[in-house]
C-alpha cells in the first residue's frame, strides 16, 4: 500500500473506513467474478459538501432538496455523487457534484451524441445499413451476438443505436464508435458542443482490458477468452490496475457536468429538434436499471435515462449509475445523475439510494406551486 493510500484510510476514518478498503473489476453490464477476499481502495473522490451552482441570475435552489440530497449522500455507505437540475428554471443542487466517478455504460450516451451530430451535419444517415460481424464482438453484454448469422448482422444505424442504448450491448456500441471516428470523434464533440467536465475513454475493450490489468487480444472477441485470462491474472496486477482506474478513472465524470449536459439535450442546445427527439425517444425506452431511479417515480411521470454498471470483485463493486430527465406531469423536467463510484453494499441498497433520489424530486415537485 501506498503512503497516499495510507493517507487517504486515515482521513476516511469511521464508517468510510470499509468504502476506502475495498477491491473491484468488471463493467458495463456484466456479471460478477467469483467472490474473493481482497483489500483495495476506492477512488479518491473529494467528498465536499453540498454545492448550490445557480447559472447566473436563476431562481435560488430550493433548500429542501438540497437539504435532501445531503442526507442520502451522508447516509450512504459508498462513495457516491448525486446532482439535481431544473431544466426550465436553470438551478441546480449537488452532493459531491465535482468529483470524477466511473462512467461505464452511461459513456454510450457519448456516442449516441456523436452519431446524432454526424446525422445533423449531413455525414451520416440512420438509415444507413451497418453491419456487426464476429471480429467486433467486444465481452460482457452484447445480445447483438445472438442475431448473427454465418456473415454477421446487418441492420440500419438507426436500429444498431436502439439496440447499444436500451440494451447497453457493447458490440453495438463499439461498432457504432468506430463509424462515427473513434474516441477523438466523440472528444471533439465535446469540445464542439462545449461539454465539460465528461472524458469520454478508449472504447469498452480496451477500457475493460485496462481496468482488469490486461491488453485486448483479437482472439477475446466474443468475451469468454478475455474472461479466461483474467481469471489467471495474479491477485496483485488486478489490485494495482484497479487502483490506477479509480484514481484517475478514463471515463470518470461529474455528476453536475452529467446533468448540466442532459438539461442542454432536453432543452435542444445540442443537437437539431429531430435528433433530439430521436434520442429522448431511445432512452425512454432503456430496459435496464427498471428499479434504479425509474422505480422511484411519480404516477404519469416519465423518464428517459442511461445506465452504467462496472467490473466487481468479490463484494465490492463500482460505477453503479443512473443518469436522465425526469418529467413531471406538467412537463416540467429535471436532469438527474446518481453515480456511486464504489461500494459493498448490496443491489438493493444501491436501488433503494437511486429511487429515493427520484423521490426526492417528485416530491420536491408537488410541493410547489406549478
Amino acid at each position: 500500500m501506498t503512503s497516499e493510500l495510507r493517507k487517504t484510510i486515515r482521513r476516511a476514518g469511521g464508517r468510510h473506513r470499509a468504502a476506502i478498503m475495498l477491491p473491484v473489476l468488471l463493467a458495463g453490464c456484466v456479471s460478477p467474478s467469483a467472490p474473493q477476499r481482497v483489500s483495495t481502495p476506492t477512488p479518491p473522490v473529494r467528498v465536499v459538501q453540498p454545492r448550490v451552482v445557480p447559472p447566473g441570475a436563476t431562481p435560488r435552489p430550493p433548500a429542501m432538496l438540497l437539504s435532501e440530497l445531503e442526507r442520502l449522500g451522508r447516509g450512504f455507505d459508498g462513495v457516491v455523487g448525486i446532482a439535481v437540475r431544473d431544466v426550465q428554471a436553470g438551478w441546480s443542487v449537488s452532493w459531491n457534484g465535482t468529483g470524477r466517478f466511473p462512467q461505464q455504460s452511461v459513456s454510450k450516451l457519448w456516442v449516441a451524441l456523436t452519431l446524432l451530430d454526424a446525422v445533423d451535419r449531413g455525414t451520416l444517415r440512420l438509415e444507413d445499413p451497418i453491419t456487426v460481424r464476429r471480429s467486433d464482438l467486444t465481452l460482457f453484454h452484447q445480445p447483438v451476438r445472438a442475431m448473427m448469422g454465418p456473415d454477421g448482422f446487418t441492420t440500419s444505424i438507426r436500429n444498431l443505436l436502439t439496440i447499444a442504448m436500451t440494451q447497453s450491448d457493447n458490440t453495438a456500441n463499439d461498432v457504432l464508435l468506430q463509424r462515427v471516428g473513434g474516441p477523438s470523434a466523440v472528444r471533439a464533440f465535446f469540445t464542439r458542443a462545449s461539454i465539460s467536465g465528461i472524458a469520454f475513454g478508449p472504447g469498452e475493450k480496451l477500457l475493460q482490458s485496462r481496468i482488469a490489468g490486461m491488453e485486448w487480444k483479437p482472439e477475446y472477441a466474443g468475451g469468454q477468452g478475455w474472461l479466461v485470462a483474467r481469471a489467471a491474472l495474479p491477485l496483485e496486477v488486478r489490485r494495482a490496475a484497479l487502483e490506477r482506474y479509480l484514481a484517475d478513472p478514463m471515463d470518470g465524470a461529474q455528476p453536475e457536468g452529467m446533468v448540466a449536459a442532459l438539461a442542454r439535450l432536453r432543452k435542444g442546445d445540442i443537437l437539431s429538434p429531430g435528433s433530439t427527439q430521436v434520442l429522448l425517444s431511445i432512452m425512454a425506452q432503456s430496459k435496464t436499471g427498471p428499479q434504479r431511479l425509474k422505480g422511484g417515480l411519480g404516477e404519469n411521470w416519465a423518464f428517459a435515462h442511461k445506465t452504467g454498471t462496472g467490473q466487481e470483485l468479490g463484494s465490492l463493486a463500482t460505477g453503479y449509475n443512473d443518469v436522465g430527465l425526469l418529467t413531471a406531469p406538467d412537463g416540467r423536467t429535471f436532469a438527474v445523475a446518481v453515480m456511486i463510484a464504489s461500494t459493498r453494499q448490496p443491489i438493493w441498497a444501491r436501488m433503494q439510494l437511486m429511487q429515493n433520489v427520484t423521490r426526492a424530486v417528485v416530491s420536491f415537485a408537488g410541493a410547489r406551486p406549478s
